[in-house]
């Protein structure tokens, strides 16, 4: 299926005009995705819990997908391709395309410590003597030197609408483990505080922010961070953990309704085809290009210090391999859900996985990195 068409829409006709040899690429990659689906289907009988949908992605165009499972068990309701989940930390990397909007207007630079416009943030433990200030681009790189999460269990409960009441209430219970700038170092909590301060620069309500920055501008319907109404509420898929051999869904379904602080760093919903046009986002198709030419590639650089080979960008994961081959990519997991989405920065292929409860069968961040890239050897 495709969303409007591009590079891979016309591969029939190309096929028409340039003979055999071209025939052999196109089976290439079909054969490709069969045998990737092939095994996902086989892993989700497998885990008999829930479901999986998979897209595959051209030029941010969706060129195919599948669905496997249940997205809803107990009521018998089959995964569907335009199946909804939530996609967990993905979230970090709409976060971090909003901050790079912003940037671009003009209205907060990457290295403008976060206090300008966050002074709460001195609020934080045990910072270090004559450590550098938090930038924007530490949180979004997860080189702040923050813990995890904060030292406060009350953190992660609450209604969606409370949660930046929850973010200011987490700062003061949050310690710093490392200086600004110093390692990797991932951090919920710091993706968090992002989110806040990118509204305050913005003065802006921040999931207002996203809708009209990102959603609408790249056609993410199917993106929301509660899912309401008639459109998208019935295409919601349940989430299920595992407890003792139990499959439930009761926590997953109460997260809906209360999260705690985790908006910015863990609460969008969306879908593969919405997935795949961020996806074209970040890796530069035109008619998708939301972000200056610098600020998508900063974005898209390795920030972190440990190597120059993998690391992390602004809300990316970023992998350089030997031939100089770059993936850019992003996981999530949260109460019930699991999702993966990567892109191959040269070829703009893409993959994405969501998944409806927990660990499986199939490693997805191993699994959408491996099909990203044996995509490319086969010439899509």
């Amino acid at each position: 299926m495709m969303a409007r068409a591009g590079r891979a829409g016309v591969l029939s006709l190309i096929l028409l005009l340039t003979g055999p040899a071209l025939a052999l690429a196109q089976v290439s990659w079909e054969a490709t995705v069969e045998q990737y689906a092939a095994r996902l289907a086989a892993d989700v009988q497998t885990d008999a819990v829930g479901g999986v949908v998979a897209g595959v992605v051209v030029d941010g165009d969706l060129v195919w997908a599948g669905a496997w499972g249940w997205a809803d068990r107990d009521h018998n309701v089959p995964m569907s391709t335009s199946s909804v989940s939530r996609t967990g930390s993905i979230s970090k990397s709409v976060t971090a395309l909003l901050m790079m909007r912003l940037v671009d207007q003009g209205l907060l630079d990457l290295d403008d410590p976060v206090r300008l416009h966050l002074p709460e943030i001195d609020g934080l433990l045990e910072a270090r003597p004559g450590a550098k200030s938090v930038t924007y681009r530490h949180l979004a790189s997860h080189t702040g030197g923050l813990a995890r999460e904060p030292n406060w269990r009350e953190s992660f409960v609450g209604p969606i609408e409370m949660w930046e009441d929850r973010i200011l209430k987490s700062i003061p219970r949050t310690a710093f483990d490392s200086i600004p700038g110093g390692r990797y170092q991932y951090s919920n909590i710091g993706f968090g505080i992002l989110g806040l301060a990118l509204s305050r620069a913005a003065g802006r309500p921040y999931m207002d922010l996203v809708r009209d920055e990102v959603f609408v501008p790249l056609g993410m319907t199917g993106s929301a961070f509660v899912v309401v109404g008639a459109e998208l509420e019935p295409r919601l898929a349940a989430g299920y953990v595992v407890q003792d051999g139990v499959v439930s869904g009761e926590y997953p379904a109460r997260e809906h309704a209360g999260r705690g602080y985790k908006v910015p760093n863990g609460g969008v919903y969306s879908t593969v085809a919405d997935l795949g046009r961020f996806l074209g986002a970040v890796s530069g198709v035109p008619g998708l290009d939301v972000l200056s030419a610098e600020s998508r590639a900063e974005m898209i650089r390795i920030q972190t210090p440990e190597s120059r080979e993998s690391g992390y960008g602004l809300g990316l994961s970023v992998i350089v391999d030997g031939d100089g081959t770059q993936i850019m990519s992003h996981g999530g997991s949260v109460a019930g859900y699991t999702a993966y989405m990567a892109v191959d920065a040269e070829t703009r292929v893409g993959v994405v996985l969501l998944r409806n409860y927990g660990s499986g069968e199939t490693n997805l961040g191993a699994f959408a990195r491996a099909w990203v890239t044996d995509l490319r050897a086969s010439g899509l």
